[in-house]
């Protein structure tokens, strides 16, 4: 049997190659995971927190790290959820399993055991950040914010409150605002697709703003912003991504750029995607805070972090 968590770079590093495969990994990539009952028999191992949620709702700021770049925030009196990823693996379908990295460890939630989700807020198309077989086991009738030119891998899977936003746009939910804010990345779900976009977002509800990142290499586009209460930024899969994925010390000077009261980390520890140890962005985020590590909230998944 393949291994596909060691050939899945191999066989996209050949497919980007050959357009005609382009359309046929396009089409194979808006799989909904149904068949797929082999990438459930190994269950990864269970993560080591789960948050307890029952005063969820009381608070005004609060975050907790479900897995990669999926977290779950409260932002005024709004529950949202970021970039859902809950499957055992990530990629393009091919029947009965997905071709692409598996999780290492386990989703800190179940979706069972979410609470009611007034928002999905989604970065951009990449398949560890929009994967339709999580959305498809999500409400359709919750809102989703996604960047542009990505609502049609959304729209069709039932949701009928899909909106798309280009850096400097603004939606509102209710009291919530989300605005989306530039990075450093690119939005291609499968190399062919370039017209896709990629965005931060900036949530504010009344005096509470955060930054949830999304992917991005170092910029410094975040001294421009207002200073925000938290922001969550991703620290991994920069050996030998660098160009798309900012260091554990890069995301700390961006954090500081955007004077983040406190930093959450992301996107580490989940799937292997690139060459670094697993254990070393957070290692790395730590050494570079210094003597301000109080400041780095939320390390491991299933943490529960609050503003008090």
């Amino acid at each position: 049997m393949v291994n596909m968590s060691r050939s899945w770079r191999t066989i996209t590093d050949l497919l980007k190659h050959k357009p005609s495969m382009m359309r046929v990994a396009d089409h194979l990539g808006r799989g909904r995971g149904r068949l797929r009952i082999l990438d459930e028999v190994i269950s990864p191992p269970p993560a080591k927190g789960r948050p307890d949620l029952r005063r969820w709702e009381s608070h005004t700021l609060a975050a907790t790290w479900i897995g990669h770049a999926t977290t779950l925030l409260r932002v005024g009196k709004k529950t949202v959820l970021t970039d859902p990823v809950f499957l055992s693996r990530i990629g393009i379908g091919l029947g009965l399993l997905t071709a692409g990295p598996k999780r290492l460890i386990a989703p800190a939630l179940r979706i069972a055991e979410l609470p009611p989700i007034d928002l999905i807020l989604i970065s951009h198309a990449h398949f560890d950040h929009l994967d339709r077989p999580s959305l498809m086991k999500l409400s359709r009738k919750t809102p989703v914010i996604t960047a542009s030119g990505t609502a049609d891998l959304i729209a069709d899977l039932g949701f009928g409150n899909v909106s798309e936003l280009r850096w400097g746009e603004t939606g509102k939910l209710d009291q919530l605002l989300v605005t989306a804010t530039p990075v450093r990345h690119w939005g291609a779900r499968t190399f062919y697709d370039q017209h896709r976009g990629y965005n931060a977002y900036i949530l504010q509800s009344n005096d509470v703003r955060v930054l949830y990142g999304g992917d991005s290499a170092y910029h410094e586009g975040n001294a421009k912003l207002d200073p925000v209460n938290l922001a969550i930024l991703g620290i991994g899969a920069y050996d030998p991504w660098v160009a798309a994925h900012a260091t554990p010390e890069q995301a700390w000077t961006m954090a500081g750029h955007v004077g983040a009261e406190y930093l959450m980390p992301m996107h580490h520890s989940t799937f292997k995607l690139s060459q670094e140890p697993m254990s070393e962005p957070l290692d790395r985020l730590l050494t570079a805070a210094n003597g301000s590590a109080e400041k780095v909230v939320v390390r491991q998944p299933g943490e529960l972090w609050s503003r008090t």
